[in-house]
């Protein structure tokens, strides 16, 4: 038995180390999770419950190349794309209600992304009620370099999480400034869906998130987890 369309790919974002690949299953994306950006988008920073937003697997595009930024269009209907610099956490495994103290068990590795957003979208639907899919889950927002797998890095709690925007950074942080930690994180998250291998979670963005327009080369980094690099043309 065929498929009456042409079935689509599977997303793979590439392993440091080796010549396979991540499958990418679904993207989880993790609200105001440190509290200088929860401030400066005007929120309480206090330790309220996260909540998560979605993007496609086929949000991803691979921007590994710090020497060579990938090209990507600027999206369409926006004026106000803005950058979130992001530690991304990549499933091995899952299930429901996690435990916390279990949780990194279910972990392949880290690598860094970032959470596009089409901000006039976003805080236009948030005004009218509405959801935020197109201020977010849109083509080629969701940018990210290489898998470092945890069982060569380790399972990073502090370190520098950093974007800089034509040479000059826009965002500074430490892991260590995350409101949930990862494994907080994915304990919460498997109590709202059924976790598995393949997830893909943006852990949230620190402070100093801004405008990008043509021409503007973003280049991040995370501390023992890679780069991502990306030229918007």
């Amino acid at each position: 038995m065929g498929y009456v369309v042409k079935a689509p790919a599977i997303v793979g974002v590439p392993v440091h180390g080796s010549s396979d690949q991540f499958p990418v299953r679904r993207i989880f994306c993790v609200g105001r999770n440190y509290a200088a950006h929860a401030r400066e988008m005007g929120h309480d920073p206090d330790r309220e419950p996260p909540f998560f937003f979605s993007k496609p697997a086929d949000a991803i595009v691979l921007c590994a190349d710090p020497k060579n930024p990938t090209k990507i269009p600027y999206p369409p209907a926006t004026k106000n794309l803005h950058h979130e610099m992001e530690l991304v956490v990549a499933m091995k495994s899952g299930g429901a209600d996690i435990a916390v103290d279990k949780a990194l068990d279910h972990v392949f590795g880290y690598g860094c992304g970032l959470d596009m957003t089409r901000r006039d979208l976003q805080n236009q639907a948030k005004d009218m009620g509405r959801p935020w899919d197109m201020g977010k889950g849109f083509d080629n927002s969701a940018p990210i370099g290489v898998i470092y797998p945890a069982s060569q890095i380790g399972h990073p709690a502090k370190g520098t999480i950093q974007l800089d925007v034509n040479g000059k950074t826009r965002q500074k942080s430490d892991l260590n400034a995350l409101i949930w930690s990862i494994p907080e994180t994915i304990s919460y998250l498997s109590g709202l869906v059924t976790l598995a291998a393949g997830d893909l979670i943006y852990s949230g963005t620190p402070e100093g998130v801004a405008a990008v327009g043509k021409g503007d080369t973003l280049q991040g980094f995370v501390d023992g987890c890679g780069t991502v690099s990306v030229t918007y043309v």
